[in-house]
């Protein structure tokens, strides 16, 4: 059809029914490629529908095009972009919902982060008040991000933190802050310094020898996250060699309202050369009922005279739940 319309149009150029029938160049039907010589320009190689002219083409690296030997255009390679929908619909802003196992930095997302602002810690200007260092006050993001590496109290006898995950308060009641029997007797207890992850120097207990083991620690349950569950535990080391623990010790928690929870622990079988908790007990934080707790370790009926007991401190934290 296309053709007798051309032919037509030669013959008669000045034949209107014939222009009338004949339709624009741009939506006739495809025509064939003239064969084209080496010599000629690649820029009669742009598909029909392109009506500017192109600059000529030249090599792509990166896997963008290629030419042939002869000098053609090559298709290029697919984008990965273009074609796989799963890469092009993520959002590097979407908040995902913790695994149990995850650390605090991988729930620091903007979002978390700005809502935690929103609801500083249960009485952490009480509690600031005995800190050893300058508080950040000047912008609660730098508040919080100080609360979450810790605070040191009371001559670097305590530490407070914040777990970032429930926004809870934590302690860690260090040895200097507990009453051990017979602890300034150098006979019975030494005093060694230890350095902290922070660089901040603490000290702890390393028993030499005694028959009489009790010790002691008091904190304000009102200084805690209410309606959140805690869990008091002892952080002690044993060393290699460390005897006299075929006697199990008795650990002790007393709450406020005198209810008591208490367990022995057998310490013979602990691993050697590294911190390791000792559970004591665990309760609901309250307001309403808060006080002075107390928690114990002890053991001074077995006769035994025991040695190796390294005693770091009291942590104090919420549970974690399985």
């Amino acid at each position: 059809m296309g053709a007798e319309l051309s032919r037509e149009v030669d013959e008669e150029p000045h034949n209107h029914q014939h222009q009338q029938l004949l339709r624009p160049q741009s939506q006739s039907q495809p025509q064939p490629q003239p064969q084209l010589s080496r010599t000629q320009s690649p820029q009669l190689r742009r598909p029909q529908s392109q009506l500017q002219p192109q600059p000529q083409p030249q090599p792509v690296a990166n896997n963008e095009g290629a030419t042939s030997k002869d000098g053609w255009l090559l298709p290029s390679k697919p984008s990965i972009k273009a074609t796989n929908s799963s890469v092009e619909n993520y959002s590097p802003t979407r908040v995902v919902k913790p695994n149990k196992g995850n650390n605090h930095h991988q729930l620091a997302t903007t979002k978390s982060s700005k809502e935690l602002m929103m609801n500083l810690p249960h009485r952490y200007e009480d509690i600031l008040k005995g800190a050893d260092s300058p508080v950040h006050t000047s912008s609660k993001e730098k508040l919080l991000d100080q609360l979450y590496s810790g605070v040191f109290l009371d001559h670097n006898t305590k530490k407070y933190w914040i777990e970032e995950k429930s926004n809870s308060n934590c302690f860690m009641l260090y040895a200097r802050a507990l009453s051990i029997t017979w602890a300034e007797n150098q006979h019975y207890w030494k005093w060694v310094t230890q350095k902290e992850s922070s660089g901040t120097i603490i000290e702890v207990a390393e028993l030499e020898r005694v028959c009489w083991l009790e010790v002691h620690g008091k904190f304000d349950t009102r200084n805690l996250s209410p309606g959140t569950l805690y869990e008091v535990s002892f952080i002690v080391m044993l060393k290699d060699p460390a005897q006299g623990w075929e006697v199990p010790v008795n650990v002790r928690l007393v709450l406020p309202g005198g209810k008591k929870q208490q367990h022995k622990e057998s310490l013979i079988e602990k691993l050697r050369m590294q911190w390791i908790e000792i559970p004591v007990g665990e309760f609901v934080a309250s307001e309403k009922d808060g006080g002075e707790m107390e928690v114990s370790l002890y053991e001074y009926e077995g006769g035994m005279w025991k040695q190796g007991l390294v005693i770091k401190g009291v942590a104090i934290k919420p549970k974690e739940l399985s």
